[in-house]
């Protein structure tokens, strides 16, 4: 036999298994897809106290064995907007995030890119500052900051100062200038006096009182009804939902364990939130700043819909979104039937209650 012919039949027997390999790749896929089963999740959440459910999830296993053959692959950010890039990069398929940033992200894909289908935490924000100030008024001249332009946080202070009179514009002018920095940042920068408060959430909240001496001018839930607002959610691309459908009921399924286990073992579940705060961030929260941050929020996997609907307005109201439909922006099908299966009430897409 000639080395030509040996080099042909060798050329065949691969290009036979690259094609072998490609059929088997694309029926292994049309499967997945079929049975509504992915073989990864891409799942975005935040080192924050207010992403506790997904903290404790991701720790303790409770999303893998939920999951089952899909592989959890989880995604940490800072705040709500790079979350939403990440999602539409294709980067991750779901994500905890705050309700601004979920609309924004709505609004921007024409109600095409997410929806919500599970609520998470309510509370656990505000604006802490330096002592000295004690109104709204005291405020005129000083620096806030913000976890980021446009994110839950950054939308409640703009709304809030409006609400009082004072203005601040998106460049960092105005009455007040507001300076969207990253969490660790502002944290720094208030306990350097180079920032006279900020507008956060736990457990930098928390940080900013205990560590700093900061003090809390507004607790955000005293500006809602009933002290309730919602604070992170669940979202999913779209697309992801369509395609893999039992595999993001089984992401609900991790998510009710998660909530189940901190209203059920709330000691265990401050440890373990804290184990995964420290994995991530190379230092722990201490037991005074866990159990302040734990005691100012609530977990519920009620997404609290009419306060998305308010924030909506608020975003609108301080230029940070154009009138947008909401209507659509919930799934709550999926976890409602996992709801109803444990003897637990149905949450609701209303936008009031």
């Amino acid at each position: 036999m000639s080395s030509r012919t040996v080099r042909a039949l060798a050329l065949a027997a691969t290009a036979l298994l690259s094609a072998t390999a490609l059929a088997a790749c694309g029926k292994s896929d049309d499967a997945a897809s079929a049975s509504g089963e992915a073989a990864a999740l891409r799942l975005g959440y935040f080192p924050n106290i207010t992403h506790a459910p997904a903290l404790i999830g991701v720790k303790n296993g409770l999303y893998q064995q939920s999951l089952g053959s899909t592989k959890l692959e989880p995604k940490t950010f800072n705040a709500g907007p790079a979350a939403v890039e990440a999602l539409f990069s294709g980067a991750v398929d779901a994500t905890y995030i705050g309700p601004n940033p979920a609309i924004n992200a709505w609004a921007t894909s024409k109600g095409t890119a997410i929806k919500i289908i599970a609520g998470s935490t309510s509370g656990g924000a505000g604006l802490v500052v330096k002592d000295g100030i004690n109104t709204p008024a005291d405020l005129k001249g000083k620096k806030i900051a913000t976890p980021q332009l446009g994110n839950t946080q950054d939308v409640a202070l703009r709304h809030w100062l409006k609400e009082n009179g004072l203005n601040a514009d998106q460049q960092g002018g105005g009455d007040v200038s507001v300076l969207p920095q990253d969490n660790a940042t502002a944290l720094q920068a208030f306990a350097q006096g180079a920032i006279d408060g900020a507008w956060v959430p736990e457990p930098n909240l928390s940080r900013m009182i205990l560590e700093s001496k900061g003090k809390l001018l507004v607790n955000e839930k005293d500006l809602w009804p009933n002290g309730q607002f919602v604070t992170t959610h669940l979202i999913v691309k779209q697309e992801f939902l369509k395609k893999y459908p039992a595999t993001v009921k089984k992401l609900l399924q991790g998510h009710l364990a998660s909530v189940k286990f901190i209203t059920t073992d709330g000691a265990g579940a401050q440890k373990a939130a804290n184990e995964q705060l420290g994995a991530l961030s190379g230092k722990p929260l201490k037991d005074e700043i866990l159990a302040s941050a734990f005691k100012n929020l609530s977990f519920t996997n009620d997404p609290i819909a009419s306060s998305l609907y308010t924030s909506a307005g608020h975003a609108q109201g301080v230029g940070l979104l154009k009138p947008v439909e909401l209507k659509g922006i919930y799934d709550l099908g999926p976890l409602n039937e996992l709801l109803k299966a444990d003897g637990q009430p149905p949450v609701s897409d209303a936008a009031a209650s």
